[in-house]
């Protein structure tokens, strides 16, 4: 997850159409690495170029951008996605027509709400977390937004509810997955994941970058070492075509072939 500048973002309620131009913004790629004010292994959330990314690039419905900044006033706010990341996710579940959506890791609900947002009426987020109160706090604006019903909250173990996913026969019948909870799962929450999907269906994986610690992870970080596991499983993963932008804190994408 990435923190949240406090911007002034335009308010328009359209999600842009452009896909991963933004993501692979030629600056971007300039900077990556090199900043010593990255915070994050990435751009530094002060960076100016960070700020005209978000200027040049960012359409957030007013409803999600007020559910941002409350999220931002959180004490726990830094562990929300980052909004321009949540728009990359909706923009990917617009392009492939999804109805059917799985989310890992939901704290107050902004990345639930940008896919619903985009979903059809009868489209559908099982939305997996095990904290009731993050989600209480994003719940009255997804019914502000009208699409409180295509969100499915699930609050047990997201393990339990892939479980029952695939026991109800439901393999096979996604078409995106969103990937963003405990790091030390990411492998198990992967490979379900990817029973769940249809082919030619998308899983993003948040913080693969893990602020760039898993570069030479320590020993004794077990979410860097988890990350960069599953960080060499996918590069040589013979059942998908990845992706890994350096977006947020590092997003990867693996389209299931």
């Amino acid at each position: 997850d990435s923190e949240m500048p406090l911007l002034s973002v335009p308010k328009e309620v359209a999600v842009g159409t452009a896909m991963l131009g933004v993501a692979f913004a030629t600056g971007m790629l300039a900077v990556f690495g090199t900043s010593k004010s990255s915070t994050r292994g990435m751009i530094g959330k002060s960076s100016p170029l960070r700020q005209y990314i978000l200027d040049h690039s960012l359409r957030e419905h007013p409803i999600l951008k007020k559910l941002r900044l409350l999220t931002a006033d959180h004490p726990c706010g830094r562990m929300m996605v980052s909004c321009d990341s949540a728009q990359l996710m909706a923009n990917l579940v617009k392009l492939i027509k999804a109805k059917k959506v799985i989310e890992i890791g939901v704290f107050t609900g902004y990345n639930a709400l940008n896919m619903a947002l985009v979903l059809p009426d009868n489209g559908r987020v099982v939305a997996c977390d095990i904290n009731e109160d993050y989600a209480k706090i994003g719940k009255p604006l997804w019914k502000e937004a009208g699409v409180e019903h295509k969100i499915d909250l699930r609050i047990k173990p997201a393990i339990q509810t892939l479980d029952e996913l695939l026991a109800n026969g439901e393999a096979e019948t996604f078409d995106f997955a969103f990937i963003d909870a405990d790091k030390e799962s990411y492998n198990e929450y992967y490979e379900k994941c990817l029973r769940l999907i249809k082919k030619g269906g998308i899983i993003a994986i948040d913080n693969v970058f893990w602020n760039g610690k898993v570069v030479k992870p320590r020993k004794d970080d077990l979410a860097a070492q988890s990350i960069h596991h599953l960080n060499e499983k996918l590069f040589r993963d013979a059942r998908v075509n990845i992706s890994m932008l350096p977006m947020g804190d590092g997003v990867t994408l693996a389209f299931k072939l």
